[in-house]
C-alpha cells in the first residue's frame, strides 16, 4: 500500500475520533438543556406573582406616593446595553446573532446622539467588544451554565446602580429568547426605567382583587418589590438565553457528528478505491515480471 493510501486511513480514524467528540457533546447538551428548560418552567409561577404583587400594590397606591428612582423616567441621553452571550463556544450562530443583534442596536442609538454604554455577560461578548471602541460599563463572565439567581441579583443591581445615579437614562437588556428547540429568537426588552407590568393572560384569573395594608408605608413597600421585581425579569432572561445557547450547542453537534459520519463514509470510499487499484496494480506487475521471464 502507498503513501496515500496510508494518509486516507489516518484521516478517517481522526473524522471518527472526532464524530465520537461531536456525539457526546451532543447527548451532554441534551441532558443540559432539558434541566435548563425545567428551570424555566419552574422560575415563572414566582415571576408572575411578584409581577402581579407589583401590578397590583400600584394600582392602590395613590400618584403622590407612587415614587422610586427606578420608575423616574428622563429624557435619553445615555443608555446601558446588556449583552447576554455565553463564556463557551461550539454552539452554532448563537453569540454571533446575539452580537450582530447588539451591534445594530449600538448603531441605531448612536444615530440618534444617544450614549451606549455595555454590559457584557458572557466571555464572548467581552472577546469582541475588547478591541472595540463601544464603551464598557461592567463585565460578567464564567457563570454557572444554568445560571442562579445569585448572578441575576449581580446583574440587576449594576443596572440599577448605573441607572438610580443618572449615568444612564434608560437599560435596555439582550438575549436570546427560547421559544422552542428550533426557534431561538434575540429579543430586546427594557429594563429601567421600571414600568408596572400588565395582567398575564396565562395567569389563572383570581376570584378578587387583593386589598394591602401597608407597614410601615407604601413607598417603603414599593421601594422593596420594584428592585425583587427586575431581578425577577433578569433572572429569567439569563435562563431563557442558557436553554437557547445549549439547544444550539446540541444542534450544532448534532450537525458536527452527521457531518463527520458523511464525510468518513466518503472517504471509505476514496481509501477503498485508493487500495483495490493498488491490488491491481501489484498484480498486473507481478504478471508483467512473469511474461518477462
Amino acid at each position: 500500500m502507498g503513501a496515500n493510501t496510508r494518509e486516507i486511513r489516518t484521516r478517517i480514524k481522526s473524522v471518527k475520533n472526532t464524530q465520537q467528540i461531536t456525539r457526546a457533546m451532543q447527548m451532554v447538551a441534551a441532558a443540559k438543556v432539558r434541566r435548563a428548560q425545567d428551570r424555566v418552567t419552574a422560575a415563572k409561577p414566582f415571576s408572575r406573582a411578584i409581577a402581579e404583587v407589583f401590578r397590583q400594590v400600584a394600582g392602590q397606591l395613590p400618584k403622590s406616593e407612587f415614587r422610586s428612582p427606578l420608575l423616574e423616567t428622563r429624557p435619553v441621553k445615555r443608555v446601558a446595553l446588556v449583552v447576554i452571550s455565553s463564556d463557551r463556544g461550539l454552539c452554532g450562530g448563537y453569540n454571533a446573532n446575539i452580537i450582530r443583534s447588539a451591534v445594530a442596536r449600538h448603531r441605531e442609538w448612536r444615530d440618534q446622539g444617544v450614549e451606549v454604554q455595555l454590559i457584557l455577560v458572557g466571555q464572548k461578548a467581552v472577546n469582541f467588544f475588547r478591541h472595540s471602541n463601544f464603551p464598557t460599563a461592567a463585565r460578567f463572565t464564567q457563570l454557572p451554565q444554568i445560571p442562579t439567581f445569585a448572578e441575576a441579583q449581580a446583574i440587576a443591581g449594576e443596572a440599577q446602580k448605573l441607572f438610580a445615579d443618572g449615568t444612564v437614562d434608560q437599560v435596555d437588556f439582550l438575549y436570546t429568547n427560547f421559544r422552542s428547540m428550533i426557534s431561538l429568537v434575540p429579543t430586546k426588552l427594557t429594563l429601567l426605567p421600571a414600568t408596572v407590568p400588565t395582567a398575564d393572560a396565562d395567569a389563572a384569573p383570581t376570584a378578587a382583587r387583593a386589598q394591602y395594608m401597608f407597614e410601615p408605608d407604601a413607598a417603603t413597600v414599593m421601594e422593596r418589590i420594584i428592585p425583587k421585581y427586575l431581578e425577577t425579569v433578569v433572572y429569567q432572561a439569563l435562563l431563557e438565553a442558557a436553554a437557547s445557547e445549549l439547544a444550539a450547542k446540541m444542534t450544532a453537534m448534532s450537525a458536527a457528528s452527521k457531518n463527520a459520519k458523511e464525510l468518513a463514509a466518503a472517504l471509505t470510499l476514496v481509501y477503498n478505491k485508493a487500495r483495490q487499484a493498488a491490488i491491481t496494480q501489484e498484480i498486473l506487475e507481478v504478471v508483467g515480471g512473469a511474461n518477462a521471464l
